[in-house]
């Protein structure tokens, strides 16, 4: 059968998509964007490695295994690794988002793992394809399954649901799978999909976890579906049982899964993390930036701050920190006062002696967070500052830092990657792994990533 007819299911032509797809058949700048995307996420995941998360995981490690633990000189099985790397890539919340969501922290982790295992080169462009591959199918999923507003107000949490399809997508097309295997790669992680956000009530690690499952689940299921494995032929048909329905309470809509096939790149979608905090978090602090540099005020001059913001993001991130650093990641005023306090969001506002620090407290005292109604649950928040000398400011920023209406310059891109990647390896490592990584295309086989990978995050002090 030609799944790639018009009368094949939408599930069906996106398995010919991803079986088939080669790097040459990749726009320029969509190989441009996902190579930042590759770096961006070992970049975070090198940093995880110094995580209490991710010492916790590799604790349930087998002992035999050629897959490299990132950041250390440790192995483990493909899958235990491709748990405990997907771990450490989400560790930080330093990892790309506005894919399934967190696409990065699922793929790469499962990518890799299929590298290591596979008894032949792997190219550079070949990874570069299976990335692109598991973006996209990510991406559709949630799209399909209503977006991230409808899937996730639900309860779930789209990185652990949609992303095990990322991952199986991508190491379907690492392996070169047939069409009809992609097809049982893909339904067969449906049964591995998992993830709620009962974690945000109480700052629980559990949400770390579940990028690594994602990564783990897609690749049992696309090497189950290489043994011939079948999967579930109608688990998105609109059937009791199905993906949708489960996921969704509706029948989805299923067209979304094929849509644009080769013209609509979902990597272009994915945007990039300045701050270690929820992407929800972002357009706040991009906002309290523009006031202060276009007003030429100093933080210690805000008297109050006021946000509106939608429903759904005061319940993600509006409570005022958390005694715990996942919970405290998951703040939106807890990053707005880091920035006024530290001078920063970033990563070194987040520790612990940070966290504890009464300005932090005292600042966030000054906020007021305020729902608006009328607001869509994706709608970015409207900040206000009101000044000493009276001055009041109102900014909404539409689309954060990241993204693409507002880019990190290469530059920011790189110093990021140097300093997380600086956790766990020596300076000259990490030059030569972003030269690598920058040139990716003309790797000649990515197995070598085994060592180009090993660090000594072993050797240094836990991040908290």
């Amino acid at each position: 059968m030609n799944i790639a007819t018009s009368r094949a299911k939408p599930v069906e032509r996106l398995a010919a998509f991803v079986a088939d797809l080669r790097f040459e058949d990749i726009p320029t700048d969509v190989v441009a964007k996902a190579k930042i995307h590759i770096a961006d996420t070992l970049g975070a995941a090198l940093a995880g490695a110094r995580s209490a998360e991710f010492g916790l995981a590799r604790k349930i490690a087998g002992q035999d295994g050629k897959t490299r633990l990132w950041g250390t000189q440790a192995f483990a099985s493909a899958r235990d690794a491709a748990l405990i790397n997907g771990v450490a890539a989400h560790a930080f919340e330093l990892d790309d988002a506005g894919g399934c969501d967190h696409s990065g922290a699922v793929v790469m982790p499962a990518v890799l793992a299929a590298v290591s295992a596979s008894e032949h080169a792997v190219s550079g462009k070949h990874l570069i394809a299976s990335v692109v591959a598991g973006y996209d199918v990510g991406r559709r999923v949630l799209e399909a399954a209503g977006g991230y507003d409808s899937h996730n107000s639900l309860g779930w949490h789209s990185t652990g649901t949609c992303g095990t399809m990322a991952a199986a997508a991508a190491v379907a097309n690492l392996q070169g799978l047939s069409r009809q295997g992609c097809v049982d790669a893909i339904t067969l992680a449906t049964s591995f999909s998992s993830g709620l956000w009962g974690f945000i009530h109480d700052g629980s690690q559990a949400k770390k976890i579940h990028a690594g499952r994602a990564a783990e689940g897609g690749l049992l299921a696309a090497t189950l579906a290489a043994e011939g494995f079948a999967g579930p032929s109608k688990v998105f048909d609109d059937v009791w049982g199905g993906f949708f329905r489960s996921f969704n309470k509706s029948s989805g809509e299923p067209e979304k899964l094929s849509e644009a096939l080769g013209e609509s790149w979902k990597v272009n979608r994915a945007v990039l993390k300045p701050y270690a905090s929820c992407r929800g978090a972002h357009s706040a602090v991009d906002a309290l930036e523009d006031i202060l540099q276009e007003t030429q005020q100093e933080p210690e001059n805000i008297i109050s701050m006021h946000l509106h913001l939608s429903e759904m993001l005061m319940g993600m991130c509006g409570h005022k920190g958390s005694n715990s650093m996942a919970g405290t990641q998951m703040s939106l005023p807890y990053a707005l006062a880091a920035r006024c306090v530290f001078g920063t969001a970033g990563l070194d506002a987040y520790t612990s002696q940070c966290r504890s620090d009464p300005r932090v407290g005292a600042f966030m005292q000054r906020m007021q967070l305020e729902i608006d109604r009328a607001m869509q649950p994706l709608d970015e928040p409207v900040l206000t500052l009101i000044f000493s000398d009276g001055t009041r400011t109102s900014r909404m920023v539409p689309r954060a830092t990241g993204s693409a209406e507002r880019p990190m310059q290469r530059e920011a891109i790189d110093a990021k990657f140097r300093q997380l990647g600086g956790m766990a390896l020596e300076d000259d490592r990490v030059s030569n792994l972003l030269n690598v990584l920058d040139t990716l295309e003309q790797f000649d086989d990515c197995r070598r990533f085994e060592t180009l990978l090993a660090g000594d995050a072993d050797n240094r002090p836990t991040f908290r």
